[in-house]
């Protein structure tokens, strides 16, 4: 490899779709991190969080199947969610062995606050776009992603 062949090597990399795709991605997320922070949530607790409102009363092991995240790590951020009066585990009506986790009213709002902050947040990422060129974004987004 020359010299200005090694040169635009790291240009070639910063040229492919997927570099871009996931520099943005990657500041999406972190856009959204910082606005729902303001609501003291990362975003694992926000899935969560969701999770439980979507899905419950949901089980614990239900959770860590929906989310795919390990077991130890849900019963943490169910601990976080718990002691900020997000969210309640109960036994299972339908079986005591387990817990049943619901999302409380504070949580229901939480979650509407958040869902505006990400709004926002997205908005804020995509601003230098038009409004017909954000809706292009979303649709050629919509189809590379789906198999």
């Amino acid at each position: 490899m020359t010299r200005t062949e090694r040169l635009h090597a790291l240009e070639h990399i910063q040229s492919l779709p997927s570099w871009l795709a996931g520099r943005v991605a990657a500041r999406g997320r972190n856009l959204v991190a910082e606005a729902i922070a303001e609501e003291g949530l990362k975003l694992p607790q926000h899935a969560v969080l969701a999770a439980v409102s979507e899905y419950g009363p949901v089980a614990q092991a239900d959770l860590v199947r929906r989310l795919g995240i390990d077991a130890k790590d849900v019963v943490l951020l169910l601990n976080h969610l718990e002691r900020s009066g997000l969210v309640v585990r109960e036994p299972d009506p339908r079986d005591r062995r387990k817990n049943a986790v619901t999302v409380t009213p504070t949580g229901v709002r939480t979650l509407k606050r958040c869902a505006e902050l990400a709004e926002q947040a997205n908005a804020e990422l995509l601003s230098p776009l038009s409004a017909a060129e954000r809706q292009q974004l979303m649709t050629l987004l919509t189809r590379v992603h789906q198999p």
